[in-house]
């Protein structure tokens, strides 16, 4: 029977009996959490009060038992994955490590805040001064302190950051996806994490639902996320130069005739020493980094208490916000003009959220509140201070407020400092690429994975290069720190309002946040990123169009080939072969079948996808065993080895038709040996057959001894029994999770021990004795890997646009990426291929 062409969730039935009477129920099983449910076999009706409109809501037809079903299942319960607790110290060190990746780009803001700031407003009084701190002051303690350090980073999708991390916590919750490939069985995966709905979460499933239902809020929500990685994309082009720059121009008021030109030459060279740099890995260049960061952040504090105690203690006075009003009153338009310079003290602050892959949670938190946040302060009120007995050092502000005594050391920390500060941004551009090609909206590049412990530590040498050439661009053409911070603010701020929406769809959606907490969350933060992002916008002319054509550069870029990806996989659906053509074929699929395992690697998680159709045309002989490899990421960032395969006899048992779904996390590293993964392949596929072997016997022993599945009591709201014949006695046989095993449920055990002694000897079948050594034969005459060189095309009657799109521009990023069989690390001795043409 031919499976159908879209890709639906599956179900999981909880059959039970209560008094004379039996029923059941249907649960989505994107909202099921096994522990809950075991919660719920103990506690019986308590707590079903009121389940009523929403319980509905979750009713689904049943479906048929999907065998990755079950074996999802089992792997689950036998595995679980828990984090293990880190040690204090292990934390701390941790912590120090995060001065040299998280916090270099913050950390080297008052190179250039207040010179930027006071090039819009000229100094005065006091006013200024005080207004402009105090302005600075509470910028650090709303965005990075309050939403990033208490919020945000708690929105991590099990440890991991940054904008793709978001839209993969809310892909599990909703299937929002517009790639179709979601199975049941993904939800089984020991790091899912999901909840079992209860009558509280009304206005989460109308969240969800409304997601599911309207496919221009996918699109939508896609776009917001992609938006967002552009910009920390074009954060990682102008993070180093504007860094580089800020360091290298404190020569020009120290040593005579060191003019523009000699800044810009030097930035340069830096650079090119920078980015030359980055293949030795995060974990390396933090290790170096962080002694570094740690002196130049004890340098501001120091410097800032000197200059506090010896120029005017009184700059405390911008502790009140009062000054920012007096601010505003004073200088009127010139004070708004002057937020884009001072959004600049944040700079580097999603960097906390997009490197927290590399770190954890709590060492992120503690090195913040502990050494950045404290020092800063510092740094900006000495800065106040000498200003106010100096109005006329604005533009050399961070160096004229150096003692003259330690002029050359703190230029050296600092010009480190910044060329530290611009390992942030190169490694969150590094991670969000790498999640956006995992996740479908990125070309495939070469990732080189820099750590065998740290797997979140990649270097993309293509990225690394791009990054130093745009930004040797940047610096040869602007050659001034104000012009580049003009452009730096917009994609700053652009990051936030993404994350801040995101964020506030996590609480709703997820968290079940108390819905005035979930207002207010967008509605401070946002207000104060909306009005730095009115300031930053009127700098479009001078500069700040830079950013955004560098995100509406790599945003047309993700999103083709996003597009082009969907409908590839879509055309691949409608073309699969159908079963009873298989059946037709007969054993020998038409053509002779020779000993050896042929891989035939495709996108289709159901059904035989068409390029078989192509191999069985132009080949003059098939392989003894097929297996159709798909490799699919699951919006997780990791999948333990243990829950990778999963596997499903496509034909009757004489075909040695498989299908295997090896699945990945965006942060798993794909790099095994092609033999390694030969072995752990046809070792999954043995342990497949034992299973399925000791599946069939005990289901058929328990149909004998008339024994009922795992049991869920009767609700009074659970209504009528669904129809639909035998449907309705559809069981589940193994597939249990070890947590019902706990909470007293050993339905499986009894049944085993019941079984006649004949079963428990499974060596003894001879069909699977057969099986295992057909498969033992094909492994000794070799692999070989079947893959499809698929060209999509446009359909002739398509608008324009699209075949312009689909043609030219996603051709064009298909030729020119990594190939597919590099990607994969197939051996190019062993592969065979076929042409096929997508017409979509």
């Amino acid at each position: 029977m031919e499976e159908h062409d879209t890709i639906e969730e599956s179900s999981v039935r909880l059959v039970g009996s209560s008094g004379s009477g039996s029923d059941s129920r249907w649960v989505d099983g994107a909202e099921l959490d096994l522990e809950s449910l075991s919660l719920s076999l103990l506690t019986g009706n308590e707590g079903r009060e009121g389940y009523g409109s929403m319980r509905r809501r979750l009713v689904k037809k049943p479906k048929r038992v999907d065998s990755f079903d079950g074996e999802a299942m089992e792997i689950a319960g036998a595995h679980g994955h828990h984090s293990k607790d880190q040690t204090m110290w292990h934390t701390i060190a941790l912590a120090f490590q995060t001065l040299g990746v998280v916090y270099g780009d913050m950390g080297t803001s008052p190179l250039y805040v207040f010179s930027d700031v006071f090039s819009k407003v000229s100094i005065e009084s006091d006013v200024d001064i005080l207004g402009a701190l105090s302005l600075v002051m509470y910028t650090i303690a709303l965005l990075p302190l309050a939403k990033y350090v208490f919020v945000v980073l708690k929105a991590n999708d099990n440890g991991e950051g940054g904008t793709f991390a978001l839209y993969s916590l809310i892909c599990r919750y909703a299937n929002v996806n517009l790639l179709p490939n979601r199975q049941a069985a993904d939800e089984y995966i020991s790091s899912f994490r999901l909840k079992l709905p209860s009558p509280e979460l009304e206005r989460a499933l109308n969240i969800k639902e409304t997601l599911e239902r309207r496919s221009s809020l996918k699109t939508l929500l896609l776009l917001l996320v992609l938006m967002g990685t552009s910009m920390i994309i074009g954060d990682g082009i102008l993070t180093p130069a504007i860094s580089v720059m800020s360091a290298t121009s404190g020569l020009k008021g120290e040593i005579e005739g060191f003019g523009t030109s000699a800044v810009v030459i030097i930035s340069i060279f830096m650079l090119v020493a920078l980015f030359s740099i980055q293949q030795f890995g995060t974990g390396k260049v933090g290790f170096m980094f962080a002694p570094v960061l740690a002196l130049w952040f004890f340098s501001l504090g120091s410097i800032g208490i000197y200059n506090l105690v010896k120029h005017d203690i009184t700059v405390l006075r911008a502790f009140n916000p009062a000054y920012i009003y007096f601010f505003f009153k004073k200088n009127s338009k010139d004070a708004w003009s002057a937020l884009g310079g001072c959004v600049l003290c944040i700079t580097g602050a999603e960097a906390m959220f997009a490197d927290l892959g590399h770190f954890s949670v709590r060492a992120i938190q503690i090195a913040f509140t502990c050494m950045v946040f404290p020092c800063l302060l510092l740094a900006y009120m000495g800065q106040a201070a000498y200003l106010m007995k100096h109005p006329d050092s604005a533009e050399r502000i961070f160096y004229d407020s150096v003692p003259d005594t330690l002029f050359w050391p703190v230029f050296v920390i600092a010009t480190l400092a910044a060329m530290i500060a611009s390992q942030a941004m190169i490694s969150a551009t590094f991670s969000c690429v790498k999640q956006s090609m995992a996740l479908g909206c990125f070309p495939r590049l070469k990732i080189i994975h820099t750590s065998r412990r740290q797997m979140g530590q990649i270097y993309i040498p293509v990225m690394n290069w791009f990054l130093m050439i745009m930004c040797i661009l940047v610096v040869a053409i602007f050659q001034s720190t104000t012009d580049i911070a003009n452009a730096y603010g917009i994609a700053e701020v652009g990051v936030m309002i993404v994350s801040t929406t995101l964020v506030t769809l996590v609480m709703l959606l997820i968290w079940q946040t108390n819905l005035f907490l979930a207002v207010c969350f967008p509605l401070v933060f946002g207000s104060v990123e909306l009005i730095y992002l009115s300031a930053v916008l009127s700098k479009i002319k001078e500069g700040g169009w830079l950013p955004l054509a560098f995100a509406a550069c790599f945003l047309s870029v993700m999103y083709t080939w996003n597009y082009g990806s969907v409908l590839k996989y879509q055309s691949e659906v409608r073309g699969k072969i159908s079963m009873d053509l298989m059946h037709e074929l007969g054993l020998t699929l038409g053509t002779v079948r020779v000993p050896g395992i042929g891989l035939l690697y495709n996108e289709l998680v159901q059904g035989i996808p068409s390029s078989f159709g192509q191999f069985l045309l132009g080949l003059p002989a098939i392989h003894s065993t097929i297996v159709f490899v798909c490799i699919k990421y699951v919006p997780v960032p990791v999948v333990p080895k243990e829950e990778r395969f999963l596997f499903r006899r496509l034909c009757p048992k004489d075909y040695h038709m498989f299908r295997c779904v090896a699945r990945y996390g965006y942060k798993d590293v794909r790099k095994e040996d092609h033999r390694a993964f030969e072995q752990l392949l046809a070792e999954s596929l043995e342990k497949f057959l034992r299973k399925e072997a000791l599946d069939l016997a005990l289901e058929g022993s328990m149909n004998e001894l008339d024994f009922d599945s795992v049991s869920l009591p009767r609700s009074r709201n659970s209504g009528p029994p669904p129809a639909g014949g035998g449907n309705g006695d559809l069981r589940i046989p193994l597939m249990h999770d070890q947590r019902l095993e706990e909470a007293g449920t050993s339905t499986s055990e009894e049944a085993a021990s019941a079984l006649p002694s004949g079963l428990m000897s499974l060596d003894e079948d001879p069909s699977l004795e057969y099986e295992l050594s057909a498969l033992r034969e094909a492994m000794d005459s070799g692999f070989t890997y079947m893959l499809a060189h698929g060209e999509v095309r446009a359909k002739k009657n398509s608008f324009f646009f699209k075949k312009l799109v689909i043609n030219y521009f996603y051709g064009f990023l298909r030729r020119n990426c990594r190939a597919g069989a590099a990607n994969m690390r197939v051996p190019h001795m062993n592969i065979i291929r076929v042409g096929m043409t997508y017409m979509v």
